[in-house]
């Protein structure tokens, strides 16, 4: 049994319960059963079977989800595409997925292509035969999510129904996901943070899901206020932006029983910070697209421990290696690596890259961290983010925390350039919060006060705003762009 079947077991215990809604539509789950009938035989007529892949490139809106398990239904995969992607990006993925068939919003289908489009709004709505039995072969792929690419190519990360399982189920044992809860999906469905956590976790748990517009600071309080969800999953940018509205907003948010933090870090001063001021918790996880999307989640129940990533899902397994390979001991940092029944099947026709990635059932995911007594991951950064400073090894986060606690400075981004002498230096990019403005000489002071010497930044800039992916994360490329070319030595808060 797989998620294929998902929709034919809701109705079968409450036909009548809302599923999944957006701005002009609810579905039960009796009709959204019909509709994935209905999509299931048009796929069908249109060439697609088992082993296939369809492309779906849309917008956040019910119609996704049907696509998904009217695609499981007849064994094909699906690959969601970003719509904001150039036409050369989407062409290189239909190409390296294999995609057969890609949905389309309404309006033009971008880049020329071989592979056929079908636009939303003629996806048949009522099933004209009786329906086929779902496909039901859990090692059948199920998604192949396109990472994001800001550091070479974007790979396709092959999940099969055996990864979405175990995933879905832990994430309903961590989260405590019962049929009573409403989750509200803000993240974009071409991430798998969204289609996992934010659809398929609840509707697996027998709760519902409302897919909410475009997001906006200034409008997302009062959508909490008319949907009453119980939960919802965000990025730090998303907090943050929140963070900074105005005082006098003073929203209900007594439908909450908690939010969710993850895809990128997040500040122990900007979860406080949150928590106190909008009274329901943020509970901050870990993961990856590779291992079906989470690893780590504070506890809801027991102590949330600001400044880690929480303990490992239910059935996963965290190990911390030094660079020879060996066991870490508690409380030193080294590379995370994750096993468990959510590892990826490998990335789409790379067997070389899957074999780095994935060795003895463990990933190993290239980011730096450690666990403490309690066994609680606190993250120190991507080892690509490391900064060699005359031998000395710096993460960025460590830095980036300590800005972003001025009550001016919104978000922190920290880089590494190229430096003569010391190999290379801290450089900082900060942009400040509303209607502040900021000293970059208090944060020098700031940063003497809790940095040691050789982690201090050697420049820091304002900016108007960091630059981020399609997904929110934190995009560092651009600024690093900036510092390409080799700079002259600067003793500017330099130690030996």
């Amino acid at each position: 049994m797989n998620l294929s079947s998902l929709p034919d077991r809701r109705v079968e215990h409450q036909p009548h319960r809302p599923a999944v809604a957006d701005a002009s539509q609810t579905l039960s789950n009796a009709q959204l059963l019909e509709r994935v009938h209905a999509a299931a035989e048009q796929l069908c007529d249109l060439g697609i079977g088992a082993g296939d892949v369809v492309a779906v490139r849309l917008r956040n809106r019910v119609e996704f989800v049907v696509l998904l398990f009217a695609s499981w239904r007849l064994g094909a995969a699906v690959t969601p595409v970003n719509p904001s992607l150039t036409d050369e990006e989407v062409n290189r993925q239909l190409a390296d997925s294999g995609a057969r068939l890609m949905v389309i919003d309404d309006g033009p289908a971008g880049a020329a292509t071989e592979v056929p489009t079908l636009a939303v709004t003629e996806m048949a709505s009522q099933p004209l035969a009786p329906a086929q039995p779902p496909h039901a072969d859990s090692s059948a792929l199920a998604l192949l999510i396109y990472t994001s690419g800001t550091t070479g190519t974007p790979k396709g990360v092959m999940l099969d129904h055996a990864n979405l399982d175990a995933m879905t189920d832990m994430g309903r044992q961590a989260l405590r996901i019962g049929a009573d809860d409403r989750c509200m999906l803000i993240l974009p469905l071409f991430h798998v943070n969204g289609i996992v956590v934010s659809v398929l976790t609840p509707l697996l748990a027998g709760a519902s899901v409302v897919i909410a517009d475009r997001f906006d600071p200034r409008t997302f309080f009062g959508v909490i206020e008319r949907e009453r969800p119980t939960y919802f999953s965000a990025v730090p940018t998303i907090y943050t932006m929140l963070a900074a509205l105005p005082a006098d907003v003073t929203p209900d948010t007594s439908s909450l029983r908690f939010a969710i933090c993850g895809a990128a870090p997040a500040s122990s001063d900007l979860l406080n910070r949150f928590e106190s001021r909008f009274g329901f918790p943020i509970v901050e996880g870990y993961g990856l697209s590779e291992g079906t999307c989470a690893s780590t989640i504070n506890p809801l129940e027991g102590p949330r421990r600001a400044g880690t990533v929480g303990k490992p899902f239910p059935g996963q397994r965290i190990r911390i290696i030094d660079p020879a390979g060996a066991e870490a001991p508690t409380g030193v940092d080294g590379e995370i690596l994750i096993a468990g029944p959510n590892v990826m099947r490998g990335y789409l026709g790379r067997p070389e890259e899957t074999a780095r990635a994935v060795v003895d059932g463990w990933l190993h995911t290239g980011d730096i961290g450690h666990l403490d007594a309690d066994g609680y991951l606190v993250l120190a950064g991507r080892s690509k983010d490391m900064i060699i400073r005359g031998g000395e090894n710096i993460y960025p986060r460590e830095i980036e925390d300590v800005l972003v606690a001025d009550p001016t400075v919104l978000e922190a981004a920290v880089i590494g350039a190229p430096d003569a002498k010391w190999g290379e230096v801290v450089i900082a990019y900060v942009a400040p919060r509303p209607d502040t403005a900021i000293d970059p000489e208090a944060l020098h002071a700031l940063c003497a006060r809790r940095l040691a010497k050789y982690k201090r930044p050697t420049s820091i800039v304002v900016v108007d705003a960091i630059p981020k992916n399609p997904v929110g994360k934190m995009n560092k490329a651009p600024l690093r762009a900036a510092h390409a070319a080799p700079a002259p030595h600067t003793d500017s808060g330099a130690s030996t």
